[in-house]
Parts: structure tokens; C-alpha cells; sequence
């Protein structure tokens, strides 16, 4: 699908609910492609031809600004995969550095169906937005990419006790994110380990020490969600359709690379680049499956060296100046109320 027929196809009847909506109608600041197109890594020819994803921004109304009641959550089409998230939103998922949002300030010029006044002043702004945080989010966001496709293949080939080292470092991986959102937690404090089960079923399994004081509950709630997580996800492969599943686990491994390569570059001050141009062929390639998954598995280990290094290295702040951001969240809302 080329520029003109995504325009076309945003201009139909299909699409009227952009310009119904009364919480989007002249409140549009940002249009733009999401998913494959955004990337450069979608297919239009043969057996499968690539949806078409649409993401923005709108402004949130006069009323809940001057009523500090603003919306908080996204309009969102599923059946065609369109999200519009509201201003106040996706001003604080952009200062953490969401790798879902964050994209929408770096997608190709040619791509921006709309981009008011507004939507033009936080893509020229996007500096604003890009700290150390990056690391976090777009290393978390990678290891979720890397923990599928590495649950599918360990659930495929390994035996039981191999299957549950496999899971402890995937937790392990997991936890390695959690300094950005936790207070600190050391091994001496939270130890992980294998040993025998006594559970019908399982020779080993994985087993938890905790020594905690003055900790916050909450920070322990979520760690421990987060830890489930991983364990859910794997038992959900009991349910798998392989031949379907492969095609999956061919995109997880292009995602994982994509995003390890995005958040380097981020963290080398080299801004947001959506749409992969150098790396086209190698992601698409990846998704096709011309390499093994061993291969796969050395390039994550080459990428996720050079992500590391640029987060120790990077001149990017420890978190985004707040003070020049609202400056500009009410340079927009001033348009809004006056």
C-alpha cells in the first residue's frame, strides 16, 4: 500500500469515526503509520500482506483542562488498529521513554496524515523526552520480545529441568529491569534458585529466599507480578500451534533486534529513527526466516553488547527535564483555552 492509497483508505467511509468522534474532530494534532509500515518492514505482495496501523494524538478538551479532569485513555478501533491517545496521556508515557510512543515523534515526514501546529511543536521538541530511561523501557521491552521466543523454543526441546533453568533466567533477565521501577533489592536480600521438587510432574523447580525490612509493599507486589509473568507466559505454550507459533516467533525476533538497535542509537543521540531504512533487509530477512535461531541468538548477544555500552556511555540526562516539557504542554493547552 503507497502513500496515496493509505490517504485514500484514511479518507473513506471506513474511517469516518476520525472525523465523527467529537473528542477527535478538530481536536487531531498527529496522524501517523503504526506497526509494520512505520518500521519499513511491511510485506504487500504474496501470501501475506501487511495490515495497516494508524496512531496520534489528539487534545484534550477545554473543559477537562480548566476542570484538571482530563482523559487518560486512548480512542481506539481495534477491528482497524487505530489508537489516538489524548495529549495529557502520552505526555507521560513519552518522559518514560514508551517505545510504543515514543515512535510516533521519529516516523518518516511522508507518513504524517495529519500534523497541526501542535503535533508539529512535539516532534520538533522530541529531544525533550529522550533520557537514560530509554534503557529501561526499551531493554524491557526487548527482553519481553527475547522471553517469548526463548519460553517457545525451551518448551519445544528441552527436558523438565533444563526447561526450569531456562525459566530462572528468564526471570533473572526479567529482574534485571526492575531498578528503573523499584526500589533496589539485592540477591543476598531476593535469591532465586533451583532445587529438588517434591510436586508430582517435576524433578526440580524454582524456589525463592526473601529478607526483607522496611520495604515497600507495593514495589514488592508488582516485582512479584512481573515474576508470574514470566511463569503465565510459559505455561500458555502448553496451548501452542506450532506452525502458526513459527510465525510468531519469527516476529518476536525481528521486534527484539528492532529494538535493541532503536534504543542504541537513542542512547548514542542519535534521535528517533522509526522507520528502519539501513536495517530493512536484515528485519525482514529475520522475519522470513533465513537465519537459524542460534543466529538469531548470537546477533541478540552483538546488539544487546551495543545497547549496554551506549547506556553506559550515553550523555543523555538521568530522567527528562520536567520544567521544559510542561513549559510546552502549556505552550499547546494555551491553544486549547484561549
Amino acid at each position: 500500500m503507497n502513500i496515496e492509497e493509505m490517504k485514500m483508505k484514511i479518507d473513506s467511509k471506513e474511517y469516518s469515526f476520525l472525523r465523527e468522534d467529537k473528542r477527535l474532530n478538530n481536536h487531531l494534532i498527529l496522524l501517523t503509520t503504526g506497526g509494520s509500515y512505520a518500521y519499513g518492514t511491511n510485506i504487500d505482495s504474496g501470501e501475506h500482506v501487511s495490515d495497516f496501523d494508524l496512531r496520534g494524538i489528539y487534545l484534550n478538551s477545554k473543559e477537562e483542562i480548566l476542570t484538571m479532569n482530563c482523559y487518560n485513555k486512548p480512542i481506539e478501533n481495534r477491528e482497524l488498529d487505530v489508537t489516538i491517545y489524548p495529549l495529557k496521556q502520552i505526555i507521560n508515557l513519552l518522559t518514560n521513554a514508551n517505545p510504543n510512543t515514543i515512535e510516533l515523534l521519529g516516523t518518516k515526514e511522508e507518513h504524517l496524515f495529519i500534523c497541526s501546529k501542535e503535533g508539529k511543536m512535539l516532534r520538533d521538541n522530541a529531544k525533550l523526552f529522550l533520557s537514560r530511561r530509554a534503557y529501561a523501557s526499551f531493554g524491557g521491552y526487548a527482553t519481553q520480545q527475547l522471553r517469548r521466543l526463548q519460553n517457545a523454543l525451551a518448551h519445544d526441546s528441552y527436558p523438565q529441568p533444563e526447561k526450569e533453568k531456562h525459566i530462572l533466567g528468564s526471570i533473572n533477565r526479567q529482574m534485571m529491569t526492575f531498578t528503573d521501577r523499584y526500589k533496589n533489592i539485592t540477591e543476598d536480600i531476593l535469591n532465586l534458585y533451583i532445587d529438588q521438587s517434591e510436586k508430582d510432574g517435576l524433578e526440580n523447580e524454582i524456589f525463592i529466599d526473601i529478607k526483607l525490612k522496611h520495604y515497600p509493599l507495593r514495589d514488592l507486589k508488582n516485582m512479584y507480578s512481573e515474576m508470574a509473568q514470566v511463569l503465565n507466559d510459559y505455561d500458555k505454550l502448553n496451548h501452542r500451534n506450532n506452525k502458526k507459533d513459527t510465525l510468531h516467533l519469527l516476529k518476536h525476533s525481528m521486534h527484539l533486534i528492532r529494538l535493541l538497535k532503536m534504543g542504541t542509537e537513542i542512547l548514542e543521540g542519535k534521535g528517533i529513527n522509526t522507520y528502519r531504512e539501513e536495517d530493512r533487509e536484515l528485519l525482514l530477512d529475520i522475519r522470513n526466516g533465513k537465519y537459524s535461531y542460534d543466529e538469531i541468538f548470537e546477533m541478540v548477544d552483538k546488539y544487546e553488547g551495543d545497547f549496554k555500552y551506549a547506556a553506559k556511555y550515553t550523555l543523555l540526562p538521568d530522567k527528562p527535564d520536567y520544567n521544559k516539557i510542561n513549559e510546552l504542554v502549556m505552550e499547546i493547552n494555551k491553544g486549547v483555552i484561549c
